[in-house]
C-alpha cells in the first residue's frame, strides 16, 4: 500500500482541541498530513534513516489557533472488546511530546499506554512509561488518574528512542496487564477496568503542559510504528453471529486460540515470525515465558473463546499491508 487513505480500516483524525479542554499552554490541532507512510526508508528526524512504517508528526511551530500541529490514526472499527493489543514503534528523542498508544470507548474507559519525551533521560538511563486507566473516578479529578489507583509509572530496560519495540496490554474481564517486549510492566484491577467494545488509537502531540507533555518540541518530531495487532472479541452481536456461522466446523463451543508471546530480540527489535501470530487452536500457552503464566494464558484465551478477530497494521516486506483480518480466513 502506497497511500493510507486506501486503508478502510484505519482513518487519520482532523480535529482541533483548545487548551482549555485540553489543560494545556496551546491547543492541539490534528492534522491527516502528519500522518503519513515512510514506504522506503527515509530521513524522519534528524540523521536517522528509518524503516519502513507510518510516521506520527509533531510539528514545533505555533499554529495562527495558538496550537500546536498533531497526529492521530484510529481503527474504524468500534467493537473491540476483550484481547490482545500490540503496538510495535520507536519512539521521539525530541523532548515535548506525548506518545500514545490506547484502547478507547469514551472518556471514563480508556486504557492508555503513554510516553512523555521530556521524561526520557539516556545519561541516567531513564525511560518512563505511564500506564494508565481512565473511569468515572479520575473524571471526577480532572481526568487525573493519579489519585485512583489505576496509573503507574515505570521504568523500560531499554531507550525506545534506539529501535523498534513492542507495547502491549492486554484487556480482560476486571483486570488489565500492560508489557513491553513481552516483559510485564504492571496491572490493574477491579471496577474501574472498562467493560465495553471500543477502538485502538495512535496518538502523538504537544500542548505545551509542562506537568505532562512539555513543549512545544524544538524542532518537528515523529514517531515511526511499524506494526500493530490486535486479537480481540467482539462486543457486536451481529459479528458475534457471523463467527458461529463461519466457524462452526472449528470445533466446539469452548474452542480457543492460542496467543503466543513475543520474543523480544537482543536487536531491540521485535521478532515478527508466523509463530508469534494467532492461530486456532484448543490449547493454551505455556508456563511463564516473557510475561504470560499458565493462569494468564488461561484467563487470556477464555476471555477470546466467544469470537476472536485478527486486526492488522503491519509494515513489512515489499508491500505494506494495512487492514482487518480475522483468523478463520
Amino acid at each position: 500500500m502506497k497511500d493510507l487513505s486506501q486503508a478502510s480500516e484505519w482513518t487519520k483524525q482532523q480535529f482541533n482541541v483548545s487548551a482549555i479542554a485540553g489543560r494545556g499552554t496551546y491547543g492541539k490541532t490534528f492534522l491527516p498530513e502528519n500522518v503519513f507512510l515512510l514506504p522506503e526508508p527515509q530521513d524522519v528526524q534528524g540523521d536517522v534513516h528509518e524503516p519502513r512504517g507510518i510516521a506520527l508528526r509533531v510539528g514545533s511551530q505555533i499554529t495562527s489557533l495558538n496550537a500546536i500541529s498533531a497526529a492521530e490514526v484510529d481503527t474504524s472499527r468500534r467493537d473491540m472488546f476483550w484481547g490482545s493489543y500490540r503496538a510495535t514503534m520507536k519512539l521521539s528523542h525530541v523532548s515535548g511530546t506525548c506518545a500514545a498508544f490506547f484502547w478507547y470507548f469514551n472518556d471514563t474507559q480508556e486504557i492508555d499506554m503513554e510516553f512523555l519525551s521530556r521524561q526520557f533521560d539516556e545519561v541516567k538511563k531513564v525511560f518512563p512509561v505511564n500506564l494508565v486507566i481512565h473511569s468515572s473516578l479520575s473524571a471526577k479529578d480532572g481526568y487525573d488518574a493519579s489519585k485512583t489507583g489505576t496509573f503507574k509509572t515505570t521504568n523500560l530496560k531499554f531507550d525506545p528512542t534506539k529501535g523498534f519495540h513492542e507495547y502491549r496490554f492486554d484487556y480482560l474481564p476486571g483486570h488489565v496487564y500492560f508489557y513491553a517486549d513481552g516483559e510485564r510492566l504492571g496491572d490493574m484491577k477491579g471496577e474501574n477496568v472498562p467493560s465495553s467494545g471500543g477502538h485502538v488509537i495512535l496518538q502523538h502531540w504537544s500542548n505545551g503542559n509542562q506537568l505532562w507533555s512539555g513543549g512545544p518540541p524544538s524542532s518537528d518530531a515523529a514517531i515511526v510504528v511499524k506494526s500493530v495487532k490486535a486479537y480481540f472479541n467482539s462486543s457486536d452481536a451481529e459479528k458475534r453471529g457471523d463467527w458461529h456461522n463461519t466457524c462452526r466446523g472449528h470445533g466446539e463451543k469452548g474452542t480457543v486460540c492460542a496467543i503466543s508471546d513475543t520474543t523480544p530480540a537482543t536487536s531491540g527489535q521485535v521478532d515478527h515470525s508466523p509463530h508469534n501470530d494467532a492461530k486456532a487452536g484448543n490449547h493454551e500457552t505455556g508456563e511463564e515465558s516473557g510475561g504470560y503464566g499458565s493462569h494468564l494464558a488461561k484467563s487470556l484465551t477464555t476471555a477470546l473463546a466467544p469470537m476472536m478477530a485478527v486486526y492488522t497494521l503491519v509494515m513489512m516486506g515489499p508491500e505494506l499491508e494495512f487492514g482487518l483480518k480475522a483468523w478463520w480466513e
